[in-house]
């Protein structure tokens, strides 16, 4: 039996390697499932399984699990194209008979009513139907997911977006990633759904002014229409229909969707997450050093 982390080169799914390492799973008892293999070297090295795993090849698939695995299936990055590839995840999942797979999904499940979250329920539904044991985490946001657009934040004195004074309670990955760990390590966490986001939300307004604060530049939160922000994401090489999924985010932070702070995330890592601020200044120190 191995605890069987997909996507394992990825942003989330390397830091969730981390975290179980540290928790004290052995490295043999850990199968990294990888596309290219050549780029997990630095796992293999570290004694960590390497298993291929390429969600639009569903022969690989059949490999990368057995009976009794533990699996974190971290959702793809490719939106439009999950429903197919998670699917076939699944599939080979059940037919293996791993004991557990756990999904990394959408804060709100099948109450979250935006563009990006339709995957991801159609993906939870799929699971529910297979008949596995399962987890659901239903990640918040990644505070990285703004704090990554920081160069140009401050180039351009703005955080530009069309959400309005609306809130979001965001936390950081390594924080999604512990929680991963502790699923997948633990016991009693078969069959339940986890709202998981940050303990505090805070608005674009606020963002703005924390890396006012931390970078001592001018920066300010210029509120726009969603026809605005699709032209703007547009005319920098965003793809249209990627833009409009942007967009309709915008949206539905507006809306309070990405606001809930249930704390379950905090209870699952036993601690409390990374507040905002603590985030920005250590990707400023990045960008200074």
């Amino acid at each position: 039996m191995s605890i069987v982390v997909t996507g394992a080169t990825g942003h989330l799914g390397r830091l969730v390697i981390a975290e179980l390492l540290a928790r004290g799973v052995a490295p043999a008892g850990i199968a990294a499932a990888v596309r290219d293999t050549g780029k997990a070297a630095d796992l293999a090295a570290s004694g960590v399984e390497l298993r291929v795993a390429d969600y639009d090849r569903p022969e690989t698939l059949k490999a990368a699990f057995a009976a009794g695995d533990r699996v974190l299936l971290v959702s793809g990055n490719e939106v439009g194209r999950r429903i197919p590839q998670h699917t076939a995840a699944i599939d080979a999942a059940a037919e293996a008979g791993v004991a557990l797979l756990a999904y990394t999904g959408v804060l709100g499940g099948p109450a979250a009513d935006f563009v990006l979250a339709d995957e991801h329920k159609a993906t939870e539904e799929h699971i529910l139907a297979s008949g596995l044991p399962y987890v659901f985490l239903r990640n918040g946001w990644y505070t990285e997911v703004y704090t990554a657009n920081l160069p140009a934040v401050l180039e351009h004195g703005a955080v530009i977006g069309n959400a309005g004074d609306g809130r979001l309670a965001s936390a950081a990955r390594a924080d999604y990633a512990a929680a991963a760990a502790v699923v997948l390590t633990g016991e009693g966490h078969e069959n339940r759904a986890y709202e998981l986001s940050g303990d505090t939300s805070w608005s674009f307004p606020d963002y703005a002014a924390v890396i006012a604060e931390l970078s001592g530049r001018e920066v300010a939160y210029h509120d726009v229409s969603p026809e605005e922000r699709q032209e703007i994401l547009t005319g920098v090489g965003v793809p249209a229909d990627f833009a409009a999924v942007l967009v309709d985010v915008d949206q539905a932070i507006g809306r309070g969707l990405l606001a809930g702070t249930s704390g379950e995330l905090a209870r699952l890592i036993d601690r409390p997450t990374t507040p905002l601020r603590e985030t920005v200044a250590a990707e400023l120190a990045a960008l200074q050093g």
